[in-house]
C-alpha cells in the first residue's frame, strides 16, 4: 500500500538542505522510489550527491528550460510516474524584492514574477510531465501550496497569497481532467515551517499555534510521500492542511518576547 519500488518521481525546489523539497525527495526514496531533483540554484548538486540521485538546475518559469529538464529526467529515470511541485517563493521575502507589500505598492511586474515562481512553474512542469506519466497504469501529481492564500492571509502579501490560492484551482481542474488516466492530483498546504529561511517573526508566530511550534520539513514531506503511494489512490483534487491547527482558533495569544 505504501511501496513505491520502481516508481519514478521528479521533485522541484530541492536546493535547500532543510526544505520541504529535499525532505520530500528523501521520503520518496525511503519508500523505494527513484527521484530526479531540480532547483534554480546549483545547491541541487550537493543535494543530489547526498541522495545519490540525478539532478539538475533549471529555470522553471521558462517553458523551453522545463521541457529540457523533463526530457533529462525521463532519460535518467527511464520514465516518470509522478511529480512533486515544490518550487516557489516563500511569502516573507526581503523587502527589497517588493513582494511583501500592499496592493498599492505591488507593481504589475512584481505580481507577475510571484505568479511565475509559484504558479507558472507548477503549470509548466506538470504540463510537460503528464504525457510521460500517462504511459503508466497510474500516476501522481502533488503541489506544495500554502495555508496563506487558500485558507488565510498575511497583511501586505497579496501577490503570494493569490498565487498559492490559484494553485488549488489548478489542482482541482487537473484532478478532474486526469481522473480517467488514474492520475491523482493533490496539494498540501503548509502553515509555519521551520526551515533555514525562517525569519524571527515567523518563529514568533509559530510558537503561537495550538501545538506551540512550527512544523518540520519532514512532517510536510510525510504527507507528500503518502499522496504519492498506492494507498492514496482514491484521494484526488484535495488540499491537505498541515498547520498545527493554526487556521482554527479565533483568539490569538502571542508568547512574551522576553
Amino acid at each position: 500500500m505504501f511501496d513505491l519500488t520502481s516508481k519514478r518521481f521528479l521533485v522541484t525546489g530541492t536546493g535547500s538542505k532543510n526544505g520541504i523539497g529535499f525532505a520530500s525527495a528523501r521520503a520518496l526514496q525511503s519508500l523505494g522510489a527513484q527521484v530526479f531533483i531540480t532547483s534554480l540554484s546549483d545547491r541541487v548538486n550537493e543535494r543530489a550527491t547526498e541522495l545519490n540521485c540525478p539532478g539538475a538546475t533549471g529555470d522553471l518559469t521558462d517553458e523551453n528550460a522545463v521541457q529540457e529538464l523533463i526530457a533529462l529526467a525521463v532519460k535518467e529515470l527511464g520514465g516518470l510516474d509522478g511529480v512533486v511541485n515544490n518550487a516557489g517563493m516563500t511569502s516573507i521575502v526581503d523587502s527589497s524584492h517588493g513582494e511583501f507589500a500592499s496592493i498599492d505598492d505591488t507593481s504589475l511586474s512584481t505580481w507577475r514574477k510571484s505568479f511565475a515562481r509559484n504558479l507558472d512553474s507548477a503549470f509548466l512542469v506538470t504540463k510537460a510531465a503528464l504525457p510521460h506519466i500517462r504511459k503508466n497504469p497510474w500516476g501522481r501529481v502533488v503541489m506544495v501550496s500554502s495555508a496563506t492564500g487558500p485558507l488565510m492571509a498575511i497583511r501586505n502579501d497579496v501577490a503570494y497569497a493569490s498565487a498559492k490560492a490559484a494553485m488549488i484551482g489548478l489542482v482541482r481542474g487537473l484532478a478532474l481532467d486526469e481522473a480517467p488516466n488514474a492520475i491523482t492530483v493533490n496539494a498540501i498546504a503548509p502553515g509555519w515551517v521551520a526551515t533555514e529561511s525562517q525569519t524571527p517573526s515567523e518563529a514568533l508566530h509559530s510558537a503561537a499555534t495550538p501545538l506551540g511550534r512550527a512544523g518540520t520539513p519532514d512532517e510536510m514531506a510525510s504527507a507528500v510521500a503518502w499522496l504519492c503511494t498506492p494507498g492514496a489512490a482514491y484521494v484526488t483534487g484535495q488540499m491537505i492542511v498541515i498547520d498545527g491547527a493554526n487556521s482554527l482558533p479565533e483568539q490569538r495569544f502571542l508568547p512574551p518576547t522576553n
